[in-house]
């Protein structure tokens, strides 16, 4: 399968789709790279698969580090919204496994994608957190999965403070699976593939399935929540549109508690 993308390559072998994220040199989501994001899933779903996979190119320097804060202002807040937490939809939607392979940074929406990913496999110099609230706002994602996948006092310290871990931390908590070095990242998913391309697509669609059931709240349903708080309440707080505006404008924040 090939499309024509600008901020991802996506690619399906041996059924296993990889999307690879290529926006140099932190590959920070933006609206249009998320809609590729999410487009590529869709493809994926198309076809028979037992994995989707998602990594960065060799030329970036992280796996993510976020959604571009420049799309949190009042103009581009709801498209931004709406593609960032279209990949999750989807993800859920496709009832795939789903694996993260990370070799930097994976910060704000960067670490939800990961929070959101069944395997994580990490170098050891890659770095997890969610350092939205320094800006004024939360991660709504990571507010629904974080404190499932780590616990819910350790994932609201992290959301909380902004606090940024390594990933002998991250391996401790449960948000990453495996923790090598940066030389046996695709030796290690090698590994992992082989034993899911010997299993039923089918039967790995619906064991997703059940687990995602097993949380007991739907992405859809969750999502559609934290994004009323967000865009109907947040959004229109002084403080939030401050810390966004004093992030671009390169200065610290003046809080005004409202």
């Amino acid at each position: 399968m090939s499309s024509t993308y600008q901020h991802i390559r996506h690619r399906i072998e041996d059924r296993v789709a990889r999307i690879t994220f290529a926006r140099p040199p932190l590959n920070v989501f933006h609206i249009e790279m998320m809609r590729e994001i999410t487009r590529a899933l869709v493809e994926s779903a198309q076809r028979e698969i037992v994995a989707i996979v998602f990594d960065a190119d060799k030329n970036c320097r992280s796996f993510s580090a976020g959604v571009a804060v420049e799309e949190h202002v009042q103009d581009t807040i709801f498209q931004m919204l709406d593609a960032f937490h279209s990949i999750f939809r989807q993800m859920e939607q496709i009832a795939k496994p789903t694996i993260a392979v990370v070799d930097g940074a994976a910060l704000g929406g960067g670490c939800e994608l990961v929070a959101a990913c069944d395997v994580v496999i990490a170098s050891d110099r890659s770095r997890f957190g969610q350092p939205e609230i320094k800006l004024g706002v939360f991660p709504p994602v990571a507010a629904v999965l974080l404190p499932l996948v780590i616990g819910e006092k350790r994932a609201r310290e992290l959301i909380l403070t902004g606090e940024i871990i390594d990933a002998v931390e991250a391996g401790r908590l449960g948000l990453c699976n495996h923790v090598v070095p940066s030389a046996h990242l695709e030796p290690k998913l090698v590994e992992l593939l082989s034993k899911l391309r010997e299993l039923s697509g089918t039967s790995l669609g619906y064991a997703r399935q059940s687990l995602d059931l097993g949380r007991g709240s739907s992405i859809e349903a969750a999502l559609s929540e934290q994004e009323n708080i967000y865009l109907h309440e947040l959004m229109k707080t002084a403080d939030a549109n401050e810390g966004v505006k004093a992030f671009m404008e390169k200065r610290k924040a003046v809080w005004r508690s409202r």
